[in-house]
C-alpha cells in the first residue's frame, strides 16, 4: 500500500521559511517524479514543483527563486524549502507521486496547513 505522509507546516510570518518533508512508502520511490501541490480555500489545487526520478525540476511562475524541491533516494524523501513565504502562500500543501513517466498525480498524501501570517 502506498503512503505519502507530509510534514513541517505551521504558523509563520511574512518573510519567513519552512521546509516540508513528504515521506514515502510502498512504492519504487527511484523511479517515480514526484510533486508538491497546495490548494487555498475557494481556490483548486494547483502544482507548485516536480521534480522528475533523475532530478530535473520544475515550478509554478508564483514560486519561482523562493522554494526548491529536491529529494533523497535513498531515504524515500521528499522535500520543499520555501523561502521569503507571502501570506498568498497560505494553504494546504499535498505531497503526490505521478503516473510513471508522466506528471499525471497518482498517489496523495493527507496534506499539511501552511499559514504565512504576521
Amino acid at each position: 500500500q502506498v503512503q505519502l505522509a507530509e510534514s513541517g507546516g505551521g504558523l509563520v510570518q511574512p518573510g519567513g521559511s519552512l521546509r516540508l518533508s513528504c515521506a514515502a512508502s510502498g512504492i519504487f520511490f527511484n523511479i517515480y517524479n514526484m510533486g508538491w501541490y497546495r490548494q487555498a480555500p475557494g481556490k483548486e489545487r494547483e502544482l507548485v514543483a516536480s521534480i522528475s526520478s533523475g532530478g530535473s525540476t520544475s515550478y509554478a511562475d508564483s514560486v519561482k527563486g523562493r522554494f526548491t524541491i529536491s529529494r533523497d533516494n535513498a531515504k524515500k524523501l521528499v522535500y520543499l524549502q520555501m523561502n521569503s513565504l507571502k501570506p498568498d502562500d497560505t494553504a494546504v500543501y499535498y505531497c503526490n507521486s505521478f503516473i510513471l513517466g508522466t506528471y499525471r498525480p497518482l498517489h496523495w498524501g493527507q496534506g499539511t496547513q501552511v499559514t504565512v501570517s504576521s
